[in-house]
C-alpha cells in the first residue's frame, strides 16, 4: 500500500469516527500529587462530593478533572465531570 493512499484511510477513518466532547479542567488538584496517590486523591473526591449532596457510586481523576459516576432518581448512572478545585460541574 503506498503511503499517501495509507493516509487518506487513516483521515477517512478519522472523519468518520464519532466526535466527543471532553471537559477542560485546570488540572490543578488540591492535594499535593507527591504525597498523595491517586487512589487517595480519589477516595478525597468521593467523599468530598458525597458530602456535598451528589449521589456519587464512584469518582476517579480523568483528563485533569473528577469524572464521576452519578446516581440519578430513576436509578440510573449519570456521568459526570468536575473542577478539581472548587468541584464545580463541568459541562
Amino acid at each position: 500500500m503506498s503511503k499517501p493512499l495509507a493516509f487518506s484511510l487513516i483521515g477517512l477513518a478519522l472523519m468518520a469516527a464519532p466526535a466527543v466532547a471532553a471537559p477542560i479542567c485546570s488540572g490543578s488538584f488540591a492535594l499535593d500529587r507527591d504525597l498523595y496517590s491517586e487512589t487517595d486523591l480519589t477516595n478525597y473526591y468521593y467523599d468530598i462530593l458525597r458530602s456535598n449532596g451528589v449521589d456519587v457510586s464512584r469518582a476517579e481523576i480523568w483528563g485533569g478533572c473528577v469524572r464521576a459516576f452519578v446516581r440519578q432518581p430513576d436509578g440510573t448512572e449519570q456521568m459526570q465531570f468536575f473542577e478539581p478545585l472548587g468541584l464545580r460541574r463541568v459541562e
